[in-house]
């Protein structure tokens, strides 16, 4: 069984026995455009814990009863028309933060959410970092930039304090980052934007100085994406971006045996502009 379980085709999730668990995080830009989308990838793939990220909706507006009927408990954190964040989980969860803290703007903005998980003793954390980029009007200014880097800077920070503690805990969401040049089709475009400056990659480099463990960087090979903007025929032509991914704290980093983009998600018709990572977790 180990050695089966050792044997990774990047791509495709090793098969999921009893004492593994499926965790996912998904940009889904809209969780009531793409409900029936993300409904049957529930059905199909049966993720343990999926964190969502740009629901864009009010909590009066979250699909709680179509998610229960399907098995999952859910917990959200959301605001009208942007934003959101949101935890599915096939077991019971209990919600612990709807604000990273220290955050920036007191948690105004509706983009971290916490839950623990009492059958997996874990805490699952669901962000969704800001984009950073100047506004069209006032294409100069750098207040957006220093809102993420401030917001990156408070999330290590709590991500080093649980470190600290022990605790077990999955941080997966979209970080806005373009870490390095291969995880962008073209690294020219994007130079010295929100997304590459030296001082917003120096913030998402730092999440590794706190023990976590990027799960997708065991596992995906140079070129690897997770967006694919709509326009342009950029999924067609592989026109991809590598915002999205699973840090691990070191009791899961142990016990990971897969990682992968689920690429066909974005294949789908009218499907969210990014795909689903996941990764499979040991429970032993």
């Amino acid at each position: 069984t180990l050695i089966t379980l050792m044997h990774v085709v990047f791509g495709e999730l090793v098969p999921k026995s009893i004492d593994d668990i499926c965790v996912s995080t998904w940009n889904i830009n809209s969780i009531k455009a793409h409900l029936s989308v993300l409904t049957n990838y529930l059905d199909a793939h049966r993720p343990d814990i999926v964190m969502l990220q740009e629901t864009k909706t009010e909590n009066a507006g979250f699909p709680f009863f179509e998610l229960n009927a399907m098995g999952y408990d859910a917990v959200a954190v959301g605001q009208k028309s942007y934003n959101g964040a949101a935890i599915l989980a096939k077991g019971r969860i209990e919600l612990t933060l709807d604000k990273l803290p220290n955050a920036p703007d007191g948690g105004d903005q509706a983009r971290f959410i916490e839950t623990y998980s009492p059958a997996l003793k874990s805490r699952f954390i669901s962000v969704y970092v800001p984009n950073g980029q100047p506004s069209a009007t006032d294409s100069e200014s750098t207040e957006r930039l220093e809102y993420k880097l401030a917001w990156l800077d408070a999330l290590t920070d709590y991500a080093r304090d649980l470190t600290n503690r022990d605790d077990a805990f999955v941080i997966g969401g979209d970080f806005n980052v373009i870490e390095r040049d291969t995880d962008v089709f073209d690294p020219v475009a994007f130079k010295n934007s929100a997304f590459t400056v030296y001082p917003v990659r120096d913030r998402f480099r730092a999440f590794y100085l706190t023990g976590l463990t990027n799960a997708l960087r065991r596992f995906a090979p140079e070129g690897t994406y997770s967006y694919w903007d709509y326009r342009g025929e950029s999924f067609k032509k592989d026109n991809g971006i590598l915002l999205d991914h699973l840090f691990l704290s070191p009791v899961w980093a142990d016990r990971l045996i897969s990682a992968t983009v689920d690429k066909d998600a974005r294949g789908v018709e009218k499907s969210s502009d990014h795909a689903p990572v996941s990764c499979l977790l040991s429970l032993f």
